[in-house]
């Protein structure tokens, strides 16, 4: 009798060749996070390394716990903005005190369910969405670009080309990569006084610290740091969520999106307690990993924030010398890879509603520098605009019987607050015969506004003295107008 021996698949990334380019990836990820992670501290008020920790405790955590392989986690510009007047205010411990609140409110919200609410965003929104943040990406780049020494210009077009040159010629190794390491030589080498790295911030010297945060456990603390994590919980799950579902669509595979709201949580509150910033899915990042170096696994994820304090903590004086011209030109790239440049081709053949709610998600999210107010403002447009086109779809026919007896009224469609508002404005109360037969056969009730109206006919044909059947309601309709009869104002 032979035994059969389960087999147990290996992680793709054992494979050399995978294995390579996660490597690599996840250090050109990491050179790129260390002047983000420190100008989102300074954005939020606080020391760079803050931010740092923030970025290596993220991306570490959320390799194990996120539901998205080969997306980057890190200190982001939305959550520094958002907690920049309660560390002005408060301080350094309350701010952690919210990080850590955060995330439990993240883990509390993927129980709820939060992620199903996905599949609400529509493709417009999401087309917005990511033009809005190519543009965000690219305006990030240009305080960088200006009282700059004339050297740093053609130091970026030179870092351009290496990018879009060298995968024509190789792609042994990650083309961002070969462009940092090129012109920080050049620039050190050939002595070019240029802006670094180290002038961002200070590097630190040793690992985050496990701690408590010293604040009050008290309901007035509560109560000072529970708007802070509440806005930052939403915002950096809608953040997440819609990177994650923008890494599906550019890898043809699926995620899962409540694993990543957990796991959302879990890592902020690791960063909490490590003394970092919190934060979310960063989709520049994401896109240097999976877009411009082609990873596709946790181990990407990992290893950008290891190598991240590996860099800032044993090789801080060479990380100091990289010159920023290198890093616009890596986002930059980015930019220009993340913009759907054939969303602008198709505007002449798309419906004038999807061109709006795409502008209306890119303008918002670029006027407010926040993304998450762009994808709400996209979504409540798209559907004020579907309300509005399909209330244009109820129609209804009125037949009078050849003996005059009776008058019979036809509609059909989708009946809600939007569509059944001028319902009542069509019937005609005065000239018709005493009998009155509204057949709904062709019609669906969705809400209350729709019962209300209907009630709203009966009443004005029974005060002139005649009589109405409603004929034809399904099951749900009759159900809904019968639960709420008499509940509702008749007088009309």
């Amino acid at each position: 009798m032979s035994l059969s021996i389960p087999t147990v698949s290996r992680p793709a990334w054992l494979s050399p060749r995978v294995f390579k380019t996660e490597v690599l990836a996840g250090l050109v990820v990491a050179i790129a996070l260390i002047p983000e992670a420190i100008s989102f501290s300074i954005l939020a008020g606080v020391d760079p390394r803050v931010g740092l920790f923030a970025s290596f405790t993220m991306a570490v955590t959320i390799a194990f716990t996120g539901g998205r392989p080969a997306m980057i986690s890190a200190a982001t510009g939305a959550i520094a903005l958002i907690v920049a007047p309660l560390a002005r205010d408060y301080g350094l411990e309350y701010l952690i005190a919210a990080v850590i609140l955060m995330g439990i409110l993240q883990i509390l919200l993927a129980v709820a369910g939060v992620a199903r609410l996905m599949r609400f965003v529509p493709r417009s929104v999401m087309v917005g969405f990511v033009n809005a943040l190519a543009i965000l990406i690219f305006m990030a780049q240009i305080p960088y670009l200006i009282n700059v020494p004339w050297i740093v210009y053609p130091m970026v077009v030179a870092g351009i080309a290496i990018m879009i040159l060298l995968p024509k010629v190789t792609t042994a190794v990650p083309a961002p990569l070969v462009a940092v390491v090129l012109l920080t030589a050049a620039a050190v080498s050939l002595g070019w006084n240029v802006p670094t790295v180290g002038d961002q911030g200070e590097l630190p010297n040793g690992l985050p610290i496990l701690g408590i945060p010293m604040v009050p456990f008290t309901f007035e603390t509560l109560s000072i740091i529970a708007p802070f994590a509440i806005a930052m919980a939403l915002v950096g799950l809608m953040e997440s969520l819609m990177t994650a579902k923008l890494v599906d669509d550019i890898t043809d595979t699926h995620s899962n999106k409540t694993r990543e709201s957990w796991g959302q949580g879990v890592a902020n509150i690791v960063t909490g307690f490590f003394g970092g910033m919190g934060g979310c899915a960063m989709i520049g990042q994401t896109m240097i990993n999976v877009k411009v170096s082609g990873a596709r696994t946790r181990l990407s994820t990992f290893l950008s924030g290891v190598f991240l304090m590996i860099l800032v903590v044993s090789f801080g004086s060479v990380v100091a010398v990289i010159p920023m011209a290198a890093l616009v030109a890596v986002m930059i790239i980015v930019s220009y890879s993340t913009f759907d440049w054939h969303s602008l081709k198709s505007l002449a053949h798309m419906p004038k509603s999807e061109t709006i709610v795409m502008l209306a998600t890119v303008i918002a999210t670029v006027i407010s520098h926040n993304l998450a107010i762009g994808v709400i403002t996209g979504v409540v447009t798209a559907t004020v605009l579907f309300a509005r086109r399909v209330a244009h779809l109820v129609t209804m026919t009125r037949e009078v019987a050849e003996d005059g007896d009776h008058v019979t009224y036809e509609v059909h469609g989708e009946l809600f607050f939007a569509s059944s508002n001028d319902l009542v404005y069509q019937f005609h109360y005065t000239d018709d015969p005493p009998w009155v037969v509204i057949d709904m056969t062709g019609a669906h009730l969705w809400d209350a506004s729709t019962v209300a109206a209907l009630d709203a006919i009966v009443y004005k044909y029974e005060r002139r003295g005649k009589t109405v059947d409603v004929l034809g309601l399904n099951k749900y309709s009759a159900d809904l107008r019968a639960r709420l009869d008499g509940r509702l104002p008749s007088g009309h």
